[in-house]
């Protein structure tokens, strides 16, 4: 069978033969046993249900056999034959373009140059699926290929409910995610209904089919590293950025470093991902010996070099290490999967990776205990290097939440703050989101490495006209953002489908959008699809990370997550989704994103205009009403450029007034 004969037959009628388990790919950890005897038989009898009876008797012994080993039922049988990359969009079977590019940017989710762990169909953060099993992506896959522009494809949580009746101007596609009734969002119950195959972690843009691998958030590690060192008014020059984490998302921190100048070192755990990094140029060299390790870094300190370095370990025997050999970090952080603490998203000290996963399966209470042990030997070798200068922050993975609560020695004197800021309250949130400036990205649909370069030249050349005219409190944004855009080549960002991230406000997004359509137009470029990171001005609230920098008590709240993705699918996006968890976890946080084709035409441009001003002005307002200065100017000059604007302003009160009380 053809490529397109595969996609259109969804479900096969024969089942296709049982598959090896091939050892070389990064594979999911088991996870624990969490169902009664009677739950088992409920996550059999759902998984069932996809198939023919005739085929029950023969995949019940299977699917068991998987529950009981991986502790999901993943249907590897039905794994595709054909390779899984981002095709050019005329290669997909497809009444509508529009389902043709969301069927790119699944396949590019699930790329093995791009997921963390292809065949559990997780993209990143070791739990974000971009669907539970095999036969709901043959599934979606079919329904894509069969839906009309008339038609809109609902998702609940990676399961395609089906085809409704629409209209020309819906979304294409309706995500949602682990939209679970607030009490059935802790940890355990992740693992329960996601066993039972009735619910997913969507993390933020894996679930949501925008995922473009690491470089999704260079740009923004960049701008982090970056502003981390001119807020300690250093150079980056030979000085030192210690972090962790390699897996998904985290891959981005060694070439962020690389691209700001500085020294890093990266642990990691699991050798194959380390190995992947390297072999893909993220990282410049891997050491697997503490000491080699310090030798190394003074040596890029004395010659005040630009590298990264992973070390294949743990972290903490990294701090402990650099401590004890008086090395000194400028910049520290953390990026492992602190959102999935007990499932393979932190490793003990002390343990192997191997022994670790073991553990983690086999004896999840002990795993816990060691993790949290764990935690707290980090806190403490952090806080010594902090007491000598480094500047540490949380980079919004849950660090400091699961540091707390495992008892480490993380809260400031009021015993209600951690003594340490989110990257958000210190750098991202007042530096860029209050001005509207977040991770903007797009896809070349052609797949042509020209199309990309011709787009890279069209974003360039739009703001560097944008910032002739920008007001004062945004010239070093687009100094920075240019900066970027003109080294996006030679940083060589690009794994998995041709595309590019690239921090924007609503202004700089709409025209470089703009520029983009009528492009398409002159067919100088293909078709391209627009998008972003969820970790955005609006798109996700995150009382930890996101909207950390909202001090009016709203930060819990979620009206600007859930209004961001009702206004964006009535204003023209392609498609919406939105998820509980991702990022910090689950039941921490809720974030949408959407995904827009631009494909030449004027509906296009309409669209563009309207879903873009919103989707950026409505965190602004929601952010100016918090009283956060840079939102307040960025709304106010959002409501001179725009007449149908109309935000309510907050009033400021006196000090004394409140204080006199």
């Amino acid at each position: 069978m053809t490529f397109k004969e595969q996609i259109l037959e969804g479900i096969p009628e024969q089942l296709p033969s049982v598959k090896p388990f091939e050892k070389e790919i990064n594979h999911a950890p088991k996870r624990k046993a969490i169902l009664t005897k009677e739950e088992e038989k409920l996550a059999l009898r759902n998984a069932l249900r996809y198939f023919d009876k005739k085929h029950h008797k023969i995949l019940i012994k299977e699917f068991k056999n998987e529950l009981d080993t991986y502790g999901r039922i993943y249907m590897y049988r039905l794994r595709p034959d054909y390779k899984m990359y981002a095709r050019p969009i005329e290669e997909y079977p497809a009444k509508s373009k529009q389902a043709a590019a969301i069927m790119l940017m699944i396949q590019n989710n699930l790329d093995y140059a791009v997921a963390q762990h292809p065949h559990e169909l997780i993209t990143y953060g070791g739990n974000g699926g971009v669907f539970s099993n095999w036969v709901q992506y043959r599934l979606t896959m079919k329904y894509l290929a069969e839906m009309n522009d008339e038609q809109t494809l609902v998702m609940y949580s990676g399961h395609p409910m089906g085809l409704f009746p629409s209209h020309k101007n819906a979304p294409r596609v309706v995500v949602t995610n682990g939209m679970m009734i607030p009490n059935y969002s802790q940890p355990d119950d992740w693992e329960k209904f996601n066993a039972l195959g009735v619910t997913q972690y969507g993390q933020m843009t894996a679930g949501s089919y925008m995922y473009i691998g690491p470089q999704g958030i260079v740009h923004g590690t960049t701008i982090t590293v970056l502003n981390g060192f001119r807020k300690i008014k250093k150079e980056p020059k030979g000085n030192l950025f210690v972090t962790s984490g390699l897996g998904g998302m985290s891959g981005a921190q060694p070439k962020a470093g690389n691209i700001a100048g500085c020294i890093t070192v990266c642990a990691e755990v699991n050798p194959k991902i380390t190995q992947v990094r390297l072999d893909q140029g993220w990282i410049n060299e891997k050491i697997t010996n503490l000491d080699e390790l310090v030798t190394r870094v003074n040596k890029a300190k004395a010659n005040k070099e630009t590298i990264s370095i992973a070390y294949l370990g743990n972290i903490v025997d990294v701090w402990e290490k650099f401590d004890q050999e008086n090395i000194h970090i400028d910049l520290g952080s953390d990026q492992t999967s602190l959102h999935n603490p007990w499932a393979g998203g932190y490793y003990p000290v002390g343990l192997s990776f191997e022994e670790a996963n073991d553990m983690m399966a086999n004896n999840p209470e002990a795993f816990k205990a060691e993790v949290q042990k764990t935690l707290r030997r980090h806190a403490n070798a952090i806080n010594k290097h902090t007491a000598k200068g480094t500047y540490f922050f949380d980079y919004g993975n849950a660090f400091l939440l699961e540091a707390s609560r495992a008892g480490a020695d993380v809260m400031a004197k009021n015993g209600v703050d951690f003594k340490y800021p989110s990257y958000v309250q210190d750098i991202m949130g007042p530096m860029c989101f209050d001005y509207g400036f977040g991770p903007f990205r797009w896809v070349c649909a052609s797949g042509k490495p020209e199309d990309l370069a011709k787009t890279d030249a069209i974003a360039c050349a739009v703001l560097e006209e944008i910032k002739q005219n920008s007001p004062v409190e945004i010239q070093q944004q687009m100094a920075d953002n240019i900066q970027w855009i003109k080294g996006a080549q030679e940083n060589k960002l690009v794994v998995g489908s041709q595309a590019r991230i690239l921090y924007a406000d609503a202004e700089g997004r709409a025209k470089i959008a703009e520029a983009f359509n009528r492009a398409i137009v002159r067919e100088e470029i293909g078709t391209v699809i627009l998008g972003r990171d969820h970790h955005d001005v609006s798109g996700t609230d995150s009382p930890y990370r996101e909207t950390s920098n909202i001090y009016d008590g709203s930060r819990f709240t979620a009206d600007m997550a859930i209004h961001n993705v009702i206004g964006d699918s009535f204003r023209g996006a392609t498609w919406v989704s939105i998820h509980n968890g991702g990022g910090v976890g689950w039941g921490e946080v809720i974030n949408g994103g959407f995904g827009m084709v631009l494909d030449g035409s004027k509906e296009a441009s309409k669209r563009l205009k309207s879903m873009l001003f919103w989707d950026v002005n409505n965190g602004i307002s929601r952010r100016s009403w918090a009283r956060n200065e840079g939102a307040i100017f960025a709304i106010k000059r959002a409501m001179e450029i725009e007449p149908n604007l109309k935000v309510t302003l907050p009033n400021t009160v006196d000090d004394a007034i409140i204080d006199s009380l």
